[in-house]
């Protein structure tokens, strides 16, 4: 079964910044140095769109697949196959900033697993009451909070 990240629009509007920034950073120096000649300016405009066009790619393409022995976690090149007997809880987060995430929404889940380098993975999926269903057929033996984990994700649902 496959779920696709929830977007929502805290996280456009930081793609957004991200991207207007990127632009101000790499078009601004040609506003204020001296006539450059045209392929600083083609080289400029590829620069800019692939990094905008590789972060629309990472993001629109994540998704969390269940499969016989592994979850599949991925988003653009990015790809994590997560045992399922590795997985030993799943918690609810606002700490999006910080360890290794795939997600697109401001309150996620926090998957914690044995192999993970960081200790564990931020995903985000779209519907999260089956996602966790899902999860505990897998994972039985797992910590699943999902009382906790469908409340702040329904606080997500009525401040959108």
């Amino acid at each position: 079964m496959v779920f696709l990240s929830k977007i929502d629009s805290f996280f456009i509007r930081i793609m957004v910044c991200t991207i207007l920034f990127v632009g101000v950073v790499l078009f601004l120096p040609l506003y204020f140095d001296k006539p450059a000649n045209g392929t600083v300016y083609i080289v400029e405009i590829a620069i800019f769109l692939f990094i905008a066009v590789f972060m629309f790619w990472t993001i629109a393409s994540i998704r969390y697949t269940f499969q016989e022995k592994f979850l599949i976690v991925k988003g653009g090149p990015i790809r994590s196959r997560i045992p399922y007997e590795d997985i030993t809880r799943a918690i609810p987060t606002r700490d999006i900033y910080t360890g290794y995430r795939l997600l697109s929404a401001r309150y996620a889940i926090d998957l914690y697993y044995k192999s993970a380098m960081l200790g564990s993975v931020k995903i985000s999926p779209q519907n999260p009451s089956l996602f966790l269903e899902q999860l505990r057929k897998h994972c039985p033996d797992a910590l699943i909070e999902s009382d906790k984990i469908l409340k702040l994700l329904g606080r997500e649902e009525r401040q959108a």
